[in-house]
């Protein structure tokens, strides 16, 4: 049996609920723990959960991890969140020692196909701890300063490899976990480039190109849609997509697809990949309302700030806001769009060199007035 576990509060439930359908649809012995982060959200899951969906609240980690607890006063709500990334799994393992390997999963993500051969590919390594690069193309490497891999998907053993790695992560990330670059750090993300030295052999960096299919990876592989309507990824079948940045901006018909700093997916694969996202979200919203009538997905408001009027030539040339039509997702940019992150990621380097050279100039002014 294989134990996942994620977290997520009201403004993610229907994306937790999706990711949940798609998982047992695909692992059907599986187990999903989620730490709920508020009532509601536990109230919800409770019901709709069925027996194979473990529901922790939030309030009952913090009692077990004070220092977790204590964490809170000196971060960002959403850093906060960063520093449950390895408290949660750390605490399952603790408290639920007959669990033999957690794999933590974002709730952004949505399963396509079974994942046995993620755990498969652990066992023929003899790994303990199992991560996915981010995989970026060319011309998106900058983002690497960031973290050469993703905290969306992760699998640790219970032994004592997998749970050393988890102490020392924990420990590292209730010491200093923001949402800013610093000193080699990035919230709870950078700490995971240093493993490959720390745990050698015992981490496996999965390679497979249907895992963790993302919007900062997807234009730099090979995805073709299959005669049965399916997707292979460089040859490979398609298992888990990471739906980063997908929100609703207005009503059910207008959505950010997340992708204008990657490259916009174009018609058909957007549709056969956020389509069926879509439906299943919508599917989501139903179940839940059906329980909490009033129910809707969480939506960002609409801020016409400066970074609003920045973006926004870029969004309309590129077509990175998307409307739901016909049952389809369209931009009207006929396949322009995959070229978005090819530009921006040269505007970002030409502008980072100058940057640099201004800052090099100005250090080396410095030095001159001090002599």
């Amino acid at each position: 049996m294989n134990h996942y576990c994620t977290y997520f509060d009201r403004g993610f439930l229907s994306q937790g609920l999706a990711l949940w359908r798609s998982l047992a649809a695909h692992d059907a012995d599986s187990v999903l723990w989620v730490l709920a982060l508020d009532d509601f959200t536990a109230e919800v899951l409770r019901e709709v959960g069925g027996t194979w969906l473990q529901v922790v609240p939030l309030a009952q980690l913090e009692a077990g991890d004070l220092e977790l607890a204590a964490a809170r006063a000196n971060r960002t709500r959403v850093e906060y969140f960063f520093t449950l990334s390895p408290c949660w799994p750390h605490w399952l393992l603790t408290q639920h020692p007959e669990i033999g390997r957690v794999t933590y999963v974002d709730a952004d993500m949505f399963f396509f196909g079974n994942p046995e051969l993620v755990f498969a590919a652990m066992e023929a390594a003899g790994a303990s701890v199992l991560v996915t690069a981010h995989r970026f193309p060319a011309w998106l490497r900058h983002y690497e300063r960031h973290g050469k891999f993703n905290v969306g998907l992760l699998s640790f053993r219970n032994d004592a490899t997998g749970r050393a790695c988890l102490d020392d992560w924990r420990e590292r990330c209730l010491a200093w976990c923001h949402d800013r670059l610093e000193d080699g750090k990035y919230a709870d993300q950078k700490y995971l480039d240093d493993w490959p030295g720390r745990l050698g052999a015992a981490l496996l960096v999965l390679e497979h190109p249907g895992v963790n299919l993302a919007p900062w990876n997807w234009a730099g592989q090979r995805c073709k849609i299959t005669p049965a309507g399916g997707v292979n990824v460089d040859g490979e079948p398609l298992v888990l997509v990471h739906f980063a940045r997908f929100r609703p901006l207005f009503g059910d018909w207008w959505w950010q697809s997340g992708q204008l700093d990657y490259g916009v997916m174009p018609w058909r694969l957007r549709n056969a990949l956020y389509g069926t996202y879509w439906r299943a979200l919508a599917a989501a919203r139903t179940e839940i309302a059906a329980r909490q009538p009033g129910f809707d997905f969480a939506r960002r408001p609409l801020r016409a700030g400066r970074e609003f009027w920045r973006t926004l030539p870029f969004r309309v040339l590129f077509g990175s806001d998307w409307l739901w039509v016909g049952g389809g997702f369209v931009s009207g940019r006929l396949g322009l769009g995959r070229w978005s992150g090819h530009l921006l990621g040269t505007m970002r380097m030409i502008f980072l060199r100058r940057k640099r050279t201004i800052e090099s100039a100005s250090q080396n002014q410095q030095r001159q007035g001090l002599k």
